[in-house]
């Protein structure tokens, strides 16, 4: 039976010495605590995140490797660049947080039962969106929502948490146009978490924990900036934008 150290509910900050994580499962910190935004911020800024099933405890993580993307390395194959371009879709920055995580909650997945996106997951990170922190990338067929991410923006530090596709190349095509935005605003690392082939056939790969915590410790102590670079221009208001060469905010090259 795993032994885990349990958060202490008054101490949001407190977490154990990322050392402690267990090898296997990989990565296993902590059990318990709660999904505040004190938390929560505290966490990733420690390069811990929350991954848990429904009616289980909640439990920490940090892998050791950690998967990571540099916006500058994604790979767009030929066939995505084709495809987007004939799709006509529009993209959007934080106009539909909650349909987007919702769908990435009741999306089937291959090879999965249920979703680790619990409704209490969902309300913690709706509250991190509305503080500023957590943000979504959408796209769109007409006013049709058909694919998108969510995940955590501290300092320059982006932190993926998770994407869904209603239309084939949708979830990539938002990776696609968030690592564009990240490499025009110079922030150079995206979290990825765990490996997974599919990230990697994008560009992803894995970094040592100490590595990557230092990269953490670097970005997320800077200026939170995502609003001020987000906006206007980049964040639309109302209708989505069309991927198109003359609107360079919503560029697919």
């Amino acid at each position: 039976m795993l032994r885990l150290p349990t958060l202490d509910l008054t101490r949001p900050e407190a977490f154990p010495d990322i050392s402690s994580a267990l090898l296997h499962p990989n990565g296993l910190l902590a059990c318990g605590g709660d999904l505040s935004t004190a938390r929560l911020r505290a966490a990733y800024a420690r390069g811990i995140f929350p991954w848990f099933s429904d009616g289980d405890p909640i439990l920490w993580w940090s892998p050791e490797p950690r998967m990571v993307l540099i916006p500058a390395e994604f790979r767009a194959s030929r066939s995505l660049r084709r495809g987007v371009r004939g799709a006509g879709w529009g993209i959007t920055v934080d106009q539909a947080f909650l349909p987007v995580i919702h769908a990435c909650a009741t999306t089937p997945r291959a090879g999965q039962n249920g979703t680790w996106i619990t409704e209490p997951m969902v309300s913690a990170y709706l509250r991190l969106h509305r503080e500023g922190i957590a943000h979504s990338i959408e796209v769109w067929d007409g006013t049709t929502l058909v694919g998108g991410l969510y995940g955590v923006a501290l300092g320059r530090m982006f932190f993926g948490e998770s994407m869904f596709s209603h239309r084939t190349d949708a979830s990539k095509t938002a990776l696609w146009k968030l690592t564009q935005l990240l490499e025009d605003w110079g922030w150079p690392l995206i979290d990825c978490q765990m490996h997974t082939a599919h990230l990697a056939s994008l560009g992803a790969r894995t970094l040592p924990r100490a590595e990557f915590l230092q990269r953490v410790a670097e970005l997320a102590s800077q200026p939170d900036d995502w609003r001020r670079l987000a906006a206007p221009g980049i964040l639309p208001c109302a209708a989505p934008l069309h991927l198109c060469r003359s609107d360079q905010s919503a560029r697919i090259t």
